[in-house]
């Protein structure tokens, strides 16, 4: 079984041998579909760039290289999303609000690892279900804006959209979109795809040593001990499952893990979106898990129909924008697909009871099956008096408790949380067991677009989800 992206797919745009078989949801979103449609639909979010011709070549250059996952991963991830939608399993969804290039280092991407490897660990323990750890990782490169310009000092450049653009300094040279950083982020993705699989291949998720996962300063945390004792639990199950069967469990050595981004820059993603052999359809393979920001859910809008177009199962954030559901449900849900379809709700602690019920509703009234998840940080972003940008950990913590509670009421089910996270000591998020306050902000703040929970804040809400839905 593939642990991330160890066997590619070597097609890139070849046809698949003609043969006598059942055909796929996925040949039949084929249908007038390609690659490049989504370029005759009006798109937003869409950077300008200067010379397009070099942007071409940039984007023929990423065609011809080798994809970042497989075929065979994303269609076991979907399979496993299903399941999530049945109650079986239990979607964990972290990582960096936004990537940087200069983040591509062994200490980040392994705090990355550790801390979602810690969260679903306790999230296991709890829920007695599976989880399915998927990392916004490997491509969460490029951002939405709500402008974009961005004026300083009577300076007006164009905003900042992400590395995958343009550089965050604020200078005209670093501002401008430059498509050479396509191949850059894509080199970059590649290389954290590749470090995370020698990690994990390399037994760096292996339950007989969690002590590999620990970062330091969870010592410190009122939680340390519980966490302790939920490593102790597990481990003296292990040993009693060992001595049963009177030898080593092998799978419990490694763990599935599967990467997600933002499926923004559309030429991005067209580069790198083929057919495979022995496959109906078209898969994008920059990454496993891709999904539409809740900015750019126009349904005659150029991302939707990229996105209808993929076999990947996707996901669409819904909450600030206003979505006819039936019809959003028709283009990208058409054949009920099993696991194709997760949609991320992130409506703030003080809407979510007023919103939910009606998106519950609206699904149900289809009769199709979806993946409900919950993003409880973006709704509950706000500014401090001094404009710092931040999130409380009660406001995140109670949204999913509101949730769960009304997909309960509602005969549904929550399958998942979508959350930012961050594997370092970082003070961007208020609250939390140790009580971080505004004025502990300034300590260590480093994100440059939203607060990401630290490590000790992502541990203990895993914990405190894992109790309530237990």
């Amino acid at each position: 079984m593939a642990k991330l992206a160890d066997a590619p797919d070597l097609g890139s745009g070849g046809v698949t041998p003609v043969e006598v078989r059942v055909l796929s949801p996925a040949f039949f979103r084929m249908t007038n579909w390609n690659p490049t449609t989504w370029q005759e639909a009006q798109t937003t979010q869409q950077p300008h760039y200067a010379d397009s011709e070099a942007m071409d070549r940039a984007v023929e250059a990423l065609s011809k290289l080798p994809p970042l996952v497989s075929s065979w991963e994303i269609e076991t991830l979907k399979s496993q999303l299903a399941d999530a939608a049945n109650g079986k399993r239990f979607l964990l969804q972290a990582g960096d609000c936004a990537e940087r290039f200069t983040d591509c280092t062994p200490e980040r991407i392994t705090g990355q690892l550790k801390v979602l490897l810690q969260m679903s660990l306790a999230l296991v323990h709890s829920t007695k279900r599976r989880v399915i750890r998927v990392g916004r990782l490997a491509g969460q490169y490029a951002k939405p804006r709500s402008s974009d310009t961005e004026t300083i000092d009577g300076v007006t450049l164009p905003s900042y959209r992400g590395d995958l653009v343009n550089d965050i300094a604020f200078s005209e040279l670093a501002r401008t979109p430059n498509p050479n950083r396509l191949l850059r982020g894509f080199e970059r993705s590649a290389m954290t795809v590749n470090f995370v699989r020698a990690l994990i291949d390399g037994g760096f998720a292996d339950l007989h040593h969690p002590e590999y996962w620990d970062l330091g300063f969870v010592d410190h945390s009122p939680k340390a001990s519980e966490y302790q004792a939920i490593i102790a639990s597990i481990a003296e199950s292990l040993r009693f499952m060992e001595t049963l069967a009177g030898e080593s469990i092998g799978a419990i050595n490694r763990v599935e893990f599967f990467t997600s981004h933002e499926g923004l820059h559309l030429h991005y993603e067209q580069a790198q979106t083929r057919q495979v052999p022995r496959r109906d359809g078209w898969y994008d393979l920059s990454c496993h898990f891709p999904w539409i920001g809740a900015r750019t859910t126009d349904l005659d809008g150029g991302h939707i129909e990229f996105f209808r177009g993929i076999a990947n199962p996707v996901g669409v954030k819904v909450g600030t924008h206003e979505v006819e559901m039936e019809k959003l449900l028709d283009v990208l849900h058409p054949n009920n697909e099993p696991g194709r379809l997760t949609l991320i709700h992130r409506y703030g602690e003080k809407k979510v009871e007023g919103e939910l019920p009606k998106l519950i509703d609206a699904v149900q009234a289809t009769g199709k099956q979806v993946l409900f998840v919950c993003d409880p940080m973006h709704g509950n972003t706000q500014r401090t008096a001094s404009g710092i940008k931040t999130r409380n950990f009660d406001s995140i913590l109670s949204e999913l408790e509101q949730s769960i509670d009304i997909h309960k009421k509602m005969g549904s089910s929550l399958g998942g949380v979508h959350v930012e996270v961050c594997g370092q000591n970082v003070t961007e998020c208020t609250g939390g067991a140790r009580g971080l306050d505004e004025a502990g902000l300034g300590d260590s703040y480093e994100t440059l677009v939203d607060p990401r929970l630290n490590y000790e804040q992502s541990i203990e809400l895993a914990m405190l989800i894992g109790q309530k839905l237990g």
